[in-house]
């Protein structure tokens, strides 16, 4: 393959900036657009410049390598899909307002993809009638789209996303937990060579479905994901996948129920003022409405519900909170007073698990002004379903080790779910088996986010003066800089050539008028590991080395530098 040649900044697409752009929220977004790595297009749309692009490519070749070392077959699907296939699978509709919809001119529905486990179940039951054509895992790098509400963050949270995502096909259950394994170990590898810190944690599998599903976290405080670390295990999770076992007790001997005047107490903090008790021992009931339906959700009252777990119990039902309008009418809804006791078949009870049958609790009385005590889980109330629904908290106990959890904020980077029989079930794949009768296949779905991983790496790596790229994903190997003077530049463009001609991927800043402050200044925000500068021994055929990443400096001759370079 023939040497890339030198890219001369005098050339380049691209323009620093001095200044953070106005509606940057994040590290990663002010620096790859100050930087010159990609422009805002529109609301969660993004243009990527050539030297985002170069690092964009590098991010998928890496992927791309370590897909194919698993036997993994690259194609590429269409992004514009018809509607069929979701509504067979349900997710026309679970989507809702996330899904992009369109129209045709002759008005039939088509989606823009957000991921594909429909449509490449289609292409295997098109290609594969036997089971001696499977297994087969098959790949694509693509473009994703997803109406987000509040895009954020520049490329961390778009409308459209790159995104590597690819599919397994197996005959039996222990096929798809081997195509799951080798996904598992393709990804540590890719995140390994990517140069990013991540964690393995346990996940929900969301609108995707299936049963065992892990998400690669990278921490950042930049992340929108919340996990938590067993500092004494190996346990990790996402807090939304946390649950904790049901512990009930002996309520033997428990006192009576008590109904006690409780007068301008609608909260837990006024109730607990009142009555002198811990905000643990009161019980907190939160109305929310599933599909038009009150339900009640109890947790305790020093917690708070986490609605997406209520929402993940739920899916594909919509959640809402209760509103004024929905007390009217309904005078055993007391709002501030409720309690579990006397809702009866009226209200669907969900309770956390710490509401534990024989745990007793001060609730409301569904009475204006009054509570209860000693009411008593399983004795006074019954629960219809019990979900871990609390937001966990700093210091939780491990549920495997029992030690305190730390919480840490992470940006999602991969996701590998085991589907089971899902979507093959809607869409009837079926391939002919050994003993000549149809075997129904089994499925996993894998996805890395490739420009997701982008914005990680900039969150991780960058110090206080821009980007700072691992070897694996820079836009070049060295960037070379011409102080200014004539001399200075003609040594800069012999240095880049002789290294181009090594195999080095070279940035050269030629920039005629441009202060060698600015050029500096610039060759730090842009992040190239390596950083060669003609400077004030030009003449001598001197040249200084840095290192963008230690900032050790040394002054070689150009024989020198190049050796070093290139050993």
């Amino acid at each position: 393959m023939a040497n890339a040649p030198v890219q001369r900044m005098s050339q380049l697409m691209a323009k620093t900036l001095r200044d953070d752009p106005a509606d940057a929220e994040v590290l990663s977004h002010k620096l790859l657009v100050r930087a010159g790595y990609v422009r805002r297009t529109a609301a969660g749309i993004w243009s990527w410049l050539p030297l985002g692009k170069r690092v964009l490519a590098n991010v998928e070749r890496v992927v791309r390598e370590e897909m194919d070392a698993i036997g993994a077959q690259e194609v590429l699907l269409p992004a514009l899909l018809p509607r069929e296939p979701y509504d067979a699978t349900g997710r026309w509709d679970e989507y809702g307002q996330e899904l992009f919809r369109l129209q045709d001119r002759k008005g039939g529905d088509y989606l823009l993809g957000p991921t594909h486990e429909e449509i490449f179940t289609l292409l295997v039951k098109d290609q594969a009638s036997s089971y001696k054509d499977l297994p087969v895992i098959l790949y694509q790098i693509q473009h994703k789209y997803r109406d987000e509400a509040r895009p954020r963050a520049g490329i961390l949270r778009g409308r459209e996303f790159l995104m590597k995502d690819s599919y397994s096909f197996d005959t039996e259950d222990e096929g798809l937990a081997r195509s799951y394994a080798l996904h598992r170990l393709a990804y540590q590898r890719v995140f390994e060579r990517l140069g990013l810190d991540y964690r393995i944690c346990a996940a929900t599998a969301g609108a995707m479905g299936g049963s065992k599903s892990e998400e690669f976290l990278a921490p950042a405080e930049a992340g929108e994901d919340t996990f938590a670390d067993c500092p004494n295990c190996d346990f990790a999770a996402n807090t939304e996948a946390i649950t904790y076992a049901l512990q009930p007790v002996d309520a033997t001997g428990a006192p009576a129920l008590e109904e006690i005047p409780t007068p301008d107490t609608p909260t837990i903090e006024t109730l607990a003022a009142h009555l002198g008790v811990q905000a643990a021992e009161t019980l907190k009931n939160l109305l929310v409405k599933v599909d038009g339906e009150i339900v009640a959700v109890g947790v305790p009252g020093d917690r708070e519900v986490d609605i997406a777990k209520v929402e993940a119990h739920f899916a594909p039902a919509v959640v809402e909170m209760v509103t004024e309008a929905d007390f009217a009418g309904r005078p055993d809804l007391v709002r501030g007073y409720v309690g579990p006791q006397g809702l009866g078949e009226k209200v669907r009870y969900l309770a956390d698990p710490r509401v534990a049958p024989g745990t007793s609790w001060i609730t409301g009385a569904n009475k204006e002004g009054t509570h209860a005590r000693n009411v008593v889980a399983g004795r006074d109330f019954e629960v219809d379903a019990y979900v871990d629904v609390v937001v966990v908290q700093e210091g939780d106990p491990c549920p495997k080790c029992g030690t305190g959890l730390k919480l840490d904020r992470a940006i999602e980077i991969g996701h590998i779910f085991q589907l089971g029989r899902k979507y093959a079930d809607a869409l009837k794949l079926d391939v002919l088996g050994q003993h000549g009768k149809p075997v129904r296949v089994t499925m996993g779905s894998y996805g890395i986010g490739v420009s997701r991983a982008v914005a990680a790496l900039a969150e991780q790596t960058a110090d206080d003066k821009g980007l700072c790229w691992p070897a694996e994903v820079a836009p070049a190997d060295i960037h070379v800089v011409a102080a200014g003077k004539a001399l200075q530049t003609e040594l800069a463009l012999d240095v880049s050539e002789k290294l181009s001609a090594a195999g080095l991927r070279v940035l050269c800043d030629d920039r005629a008028g441009v202060s060698p402050g600015v050029k500096f200044t610039d060759s730090e925000l842009i992040g190239v590991p390596h950083i060669l500068v003609a400077g004030r021994r030009a003449a001598e055929g001197v040249v200084e080395l840095k290192d963008r990443r230690t900032g050790e400096r040394e002054e070689l001759t150009v024989d020198e530098a190049i050796a070093r370079l290139t050993a």
